[in-house]
């Protein structure tokens, strides 16, 4: 029997210069489409130099099988805007896109948008938000839905989206709502890499960055040669920290090491300001042998931080080849 395989979704290391954000996105799409990932992340966010929808359009006309990840937060738009989106990308591309659905910015930019909800209101909002998409791609007659935060009445959305172009849903958020929400609503549920590797691992989506080498020394030396420490960075990183209500943000920046622990784990790409998550680092067999453990806990789906350089991203590319999954 063929072992499930894993999809992936890479992301580009954070990159603050607008100049070249468009061109890192698509080497990389172009990179995914032709090595067998699933689509690239897209983030959401007034500092987001291209807005999502824009970049997943740019891209589903740039490659042949690509599906983005698109991420989602309420606060940005309504419901039957996104289900129109993801109606329109199934009929000029015959594609299915993925939504990562998210209800975390800045507080100061929530604040300049006069959003004044508070963190648990928001999980509640971004329920009625998937429901609501929900029926509309799925429902041949007009929906209709009493929320607190949405209401319809005989909404209907032309063409109905064929099933096997039914976007799927993620929720990312560690927080208690998150978490209940993602249940209630039967979304694939994130998580970032664990500390110890093997804690709590009851997901079946993770999140973290991949860095390899042939040999487990080898790997260590380049990723402390690639991200290197810097106390603006970290300054930097404090700031964003302090401006948000992120729990999982939290979670991983309070007393954390940027020390490169034994067993591969590493956040001081996140607490440099340079990458939204922990990474992994090893050698192609280690990394392989961890992924194919995760599998066997229940994980399917994979957000990927990678550095958008062809050399690294065939690194990466051999490592997930290693857990015979990819």
């Amino acid at each position: 029997m063929t072992p499930p395989r894993l999809r992936v979704f890479p992301a580009i290391s954070r990159n603050r210069d607008p100049q070249k954000y468009v061109g890192e996105l698509m080497r990389v799409a172009e990179f995914a489409d032709c090595n067998g990932f699933e689509g690239i992340l897209l983030f959401e966010g007034n500092d987001v130099f291209v807005e999502p929808w824009a970049m997943a359009q740019h891209i589903l006309a740039a490659t042949t099988r690509s599906s983005p990840l698109i991420a989602v937060n309420p606060v940005y738009m309504h419901p039957f805007t996104a289900a129109k989106f993801v109606s329109s990308f199934a009929q000029l591309y015959g594609r299915k896109v993925y939504l990562n659905m998210i209800t975390g910015t800045a507080v100061s930019d929530l604040q300049g948008l006069g959003d004044d909800q508070p963190h648990a209101d928001r999980y509640v909002r971004l329920g009625e938000f998937v429901a609501l998409m929900r029926q509309l791609l799925a429902s041949p007659r007009p929906v209709n839905m009493v929320g607190r935060f949405y209401r319809a009445s005989n909404l209907q959305l032309r063409p109905r989206l064929p099933a096997e172009l039914m976007p799927e849903f993620l929720i990312a958020g560690q927080s208690e709502p998150a978490q209940r929400v993602a249940k209630e609503t039967g979304c694939i549920k994130m998580q970032m890499l664990p500390p110890d590797l093997d804690r709590g691992l009851a997901v079946s989506g993770m999140n973290f960055g991949i860095f390899a080498r042939e040999s487990r020394e080898e790997a260590r030396q380049a990723a402390k040669a690639r991200f290197r420490d810097n106390p603006d960075d970290r300054e930097l990183l404090a700031l964003t920290v302090e401006n948000s209500d992120s729990v999982w943000k939290q979670r991983l920046y309070e007393g954390q090491s940027g020390e490169l622990q034994e067993n591969g784990y590493w956040l001081l790409p996140f607490l440099t300001f340079q990458a939204d998550c922990p990474y992994l680092v090893g050698s192609y067999e280690e990394i392989g042998t961890r992924l194919k453990q995760f599998a066997a806990k229940g994980l399917t789906t994979v957000m990927l931080d990678m550095v958008a350089d062809e050399t690294e991203m065939q690194h990466v590319c051999k490592a997930l080849a290693a857990s015979g999954m990819f």
